[in-house]
């Protein structure tokens, strides 16, 4: 027997034994009061019934482990023989004791006496907002990395995984700093020592789960605790009344130098429903504790104990006084405290030494407890904790969208692009054109077709503009689609205004050659503009005009060869009247023509607009405003996570 035997059995405790590796007074499945390797009677059934016997003076008889008897080590001789450290019977009953506790599990989950514990059941604003957050990672899958989502998703498979298993049960874990006592107080609530104490630094290597009630197995082996880890504290009626569907696991320090216990407590937290975090006056105010731990889960108050432990080292108020300054650091922190009947952290004083407190602390637990509400408030904490940090990627707190206002300057930029002015004042110049030939004198329009004989016509089609040009329109082009991107991506979050910048770009690709095929499809349409009913009138105007000319010259070619008397004032008449008629007829036709003129421009601007609009839309707005609707989707399905309507 080493050294460390020998004090764990001075003390009485439920430390491994030396030959069967099992703690005393406990069976193999981690049961108090199992028969031993003595051939001790049971202090308990096999069921895990509390014992009917009773002393000799009527009270219940105590399931605490007798003391070494004198034989012990000779016995221990003769179990082991020459093998007399004891080191290679620990090992083989260690795992003996671990399968039989294993064992003993299933059977207290799923054997045929066992009951089916009852599954979480949430209520129905928490199913909602777990089912928004399913639905917002799904949305958001296509625009945000997998680890941006990877906390959120852990908290659905958790959530899932915690309602498959008992609602009736309370998972509670006990954190704490290198010396802080939370061994000791594990210990305390179990009424027996089941967690190693000492000075050896880290003491706890690994995390015991100690149930108060049957049907918790799966919890514990949700949170990865093997069978030898698992024990039942003290039997009473008053404890089990009290502590019914309590598990309580106690965990390494989370200060620990050993890398791997840092690790447990870290992976356990995120599994428990509620932690009870034991501090000591020396580092109640460990930065350590207090920036890794506390401050970041100051969302889960509710399912927190901050407990002061080892009072009974303060003298006189001193212990108010460093509990006072407790409050104020988690006050800093960020942690709700629950002192006046408000949702919060609650704050106790206790020594689990001494015992003073502990009663407080049994009770509140066992209240906390038997509301059943732990499991669902820790599920909200961390659905409340996962929105927080994806606030960022979701809002910014300003307006998003794309403004009318925006689209249709968006247009309007296109349209210049395109040279819809242009070809609007082109085809309003070729219609007073075609007017002006069609009412003007015989003998202006001889000398426009001289010209037109000498000269290309303009204003009828289109000439491709130059290089520069086209390199200009371009270049408005683009501009247009960044500008249109940068006022749609205003005021969204980075991941979606790099969404939207992204679509703007894959839309513009060949956005210019598409302008210019539509350009020369709803440019000036083929053929001459169409003329006005009152063109006819005009045009026989202007030839009566041509004959008073042509009979008036004649008239005088017939006076001055003889062939008529001679008589001017008549033929003269009828020359002037043609000459100025003529000319009064074309410019009167050429005023009327301006308004159908300006209209005919007007109508070719604005099919050019309309149909760089309907380009513009089409390959650049629509993609935009997909991004958009998606955006606006999963900002509904944020505000239902962090349950805003």
């Amino acid at each position: 027997m080493n050294g460390d035997e020998g004090r764990a059995r001075g003390k009485g405790d439920a430390r491994v034994d030396g030959d069967s590796g099992r703690p005393r007074g406990k069976s193999d499945d981690g049961r108090p009061g199992a028969k031993g390797d003595e051939g001790r009677p049971r202090g308990k059934s096999d069921d895990g019934r509390r014992p009917g016997g009773k002393g000799d003076d009527g009270s219940p008889r105590r399931t605490d482990p007798p003391a070494p008897r004198a034989d012990d080590s000779s016995r221990r001789g003769d179990d082991v023989g020459v093998w007399d450290d004891g080191l290679i019977a620990r090992r083989v009953s260690e795992n003996a004791a671990a399968a039989a506790a294993e064992q003993a599990g299933a059977r207290e989950a799923r054997g045929p006496g066992a009951q089916p514990a009852a599954t979480l059941a949430l209520d129905g604003p928490l199913r909602s907002r777990l089912d928004a957050l399913r639905e917002l990672v799904g949305l958001s899958r296509a625009r945000l990395d997998s680890k941006t989502l990877a906390e959120a998703g852990k908290v659905l498979d958790e959530a899932a995984s915690r309602r498959r298993l008992s609602g009736r049960h309370t998972v509670v874990a006990i954190a704490g700093a290198t010396g802080s006592g939370k061994s000791q107080l594990f210990n305390a609530l179990a009424g027996v020592t089941i967690s190693e104490t000492g000075v050896r630094r880290p003491t706890t290597a690994s995390p015991i789960a100690c149930s108060w009630s049957d049907g918790a197995g799966t919890l514990i082996d949700r949170l990865g605790i093997p069978g030898r880890l698992r024990r039942r504290p003290v039997q009473s009626p008053e404890a089990e009344a009290q502590l019914q569907g309590l598990v309580l696991v106690d965990l390494p320090d989370h200060d620990s130098a050993a890398v791997q216990h840092r690790e447990q407590v870290d992976r356990i937290l995120t599994l428990v429903d509620a932690v009870i975090w034991v501090v000591d006056p020396e580092k109640y105010a460990d930065a350590m504790l207090h920036e890794r731990y506390l401050r970041p889960m100051a969302g889960h108050a509710e399912v927190m104990f901050v407990v002061l432990n080892q009072v009974d080292r303060l003298p006189g108020e001193a212990a108010e006084l460093v509990l006072d300054d407790l409050r104020r650091l988690l006050d800093e922190d960020g942690v709700a405290l629950g002192e006046y009947g408000e949702p919060g952290a609650a704050v106790l004083a206790l020594s689990a030494l001494t015992g003073e407190g502990v009663g407080e602390l049994r009770e509140v637990l066992g209240q906390f407890v038997a509301e059943r509400q732990a499991p669902a408030r820790r599920i909200a904490a961390d659905v409340d904790a996962a929105a927080s940090r994806l606030r960022p990627v979701y809002t910014t707190g300003r307006r998003a969208g794309l403004s009318e206002e925006a689209r249709d300057e968006f247009a309007a930029r296109l349209a210049d692009a395109v040279g819809a002015t242009a070809a609007g004042e082109a085809a309003e110049r070729a219609w007073l054109r075609n007017a002006n030939r069609a009412c003007g004198t015989p003998w202006l329009r001889l000398w426009r077709w001289y010209n037109d004989r000498r000269e290309p016509p303009t204003g009828r089609m289109r000439l491709r503009p130059p290089a520069d040009e086209e390199a200009t329109a371009r270049q408005r082009v683009e501009q247009a689609v960044r500008t249109v991107a940068d006022r749609a991506s205003a005021g969204l979050p980075v991941p979606w205004a790099q969404a939207v910048r992204e679509a703007a770009v894959r839309g513009a690709h060949g956005l210019p050659e598409a302008l210019d095929e539509l350009a020369a499809r709803a440019g000036l349409p083929p053929g001459k503009p169409p003329r006005p009913g009152w063109w006819p009138v005009a045009v026989l105007a202007q030839a009566s005009m041509t004959i008073l000319q042509i009979i008036g010259g004649l008239w005088l070619v017939g006076q001055i060869v003889g062939f008529m008397a001679p008589n001017l004032g008549v033929p003269v008449l009828l020359m002037v009247a043609g000459i100025v008629g003529g000319p009064v007829v074309e410019w009167s036709c050429r005023m009327a023509a301006r308004g159908p003129a300006r209209r005919y421009g007007q109508d070719a601007e604005r099919r050019l607009r309309e149909a760089a609009a309907g380009c513009g839309r089409a390959r650049v707005l629509d993609p935009l405003a997909s991004e958009l609707l998606r955006y606006r989707e999963v900002r509904e399905q944020y505000g239902k996570v962090v349950g805003v309507g």
